[in-house]
């Protein structure tokens, strides 16, 4: 079936009944109701998938300023936050959440002109410039792509975002391998400790060093990463599962559909991850 123009991008039923018992009480204990929330989260992917401004959102779901008030509300409350490792939670209780193995990688994402500008709000104990500082806090910086950010992904071996976090375009991936695999945690609806911890990770070369080999081997966890041309020790290599590593590149592509994500245009690092979030909430409905 065709959808009408109006509703492409929108929130489908199935979504819809998924996604409506995580959200806020649609009418609060005090104060004025707030407006559907159906129809802001509508707008709000309008914004995510077209990549336009604020402003240039239609009529149909409300003012700008409305759908954009809540888009912040909520990221600074932890909303989108609290949404993702519940959809996670719900995939791993019904057996949908692959832990056998996981993919990581990283993705470099050109960053508009309209990103820069962020406050400065230096700290006199670093060494670094007051420009530099923003650049760092907000992931912000100068790469082979230029002015840009990076996403450091790891998902699960269906394809789906497990966690991720952002640095500046420049960082290597090997340098946030371990922040990357400890956090993400998800959480049992019986008696039980977070799962965190796959039992494979599989990695391109760029995450080849002695340290992440280490990291995994005193986890337990198993690996597939090739080594580098320079590396003298050399070990069994699985190529087949290797191949599978096509995986996380699919949903860097599925996210990159999204314009707001394929282009960075928030000046905060914040508000870009919450982007980010909205879109990985969208592939695990």
């Amino acid at each position: 079936m065709i959808l009408p123009p109006q509703s492409r991008g929108d929130l489908n039923e199935r979504q819809w009944k998924r996604l409506m018992p995580l959200l806020p009480d649609q009418k609060p204990k005090t104060g004025r109701p707030n407006k559907d929330h159906r129809t802001m989260i509508n707008g709000m992917l309008w914004i995510l998938r077209t990549g336009a401004p604020w402003r240039d959102l239609p009529e149909r779901y409300g003012e700008w300023e409305t759908v954009a008030g809540r888009f912040y509300r909520w990221r600074k409350s932890g909303i989108w936050q609290k949404i993702l490792p519940s959809l996670q939670q719900q995939a791993d209780a019904s057996g949908q959440l692959d832990w056998k193995v996981h993919y990581v990688d990283g993705s470099v994402i050109r960053a508009h002109q309209h990103s820069a500008g962020a406050k400065r709000g230096s700290n006199p104990q670093s060494e670094l410039s007051e420009i530099e500082q923003v650049q760092q806090r907000e992931a912000l910086g100068r790469s082979k792509g230029d002015f840009s950010t990076k996403i450091h992904l790891r998902c699960d071996g269906n394809g789906k975002p497990i966690t991720f976090l952002l640095t500046v375009g420049e960082r290597h991936e090997a340098v946030v391998f371990e922040q990357l695999m400890e956090q993400g945690a998800v959480k049992r609806f019986k008696v039980g400790r977070p799962r965190l911890r796959p039992a494979r990770v599989v990695g391109d070369k760029g995450y080849s060093s002695f340290n992440i080999r280490h990291y995994l081997q005193r986890r337990g966890i198993r690996f597939t990463i090739p080594r580098r041309s320079n590396e003298r020790r050399r070990g069994k290599f699985d190529k087949s599962i290797y191949r599978q590593r096509n995986h996380v590149e699919r949903c860097f592509n599925r996210l990159k559909q999204f314009r707001r994500i394929a282009t960075r245009y928030e000046k905060k690092a914040d508000n870009y991850l919450a982007m980010l979030t909205l879109a990985s909430i969208i592939l695990w409905l």
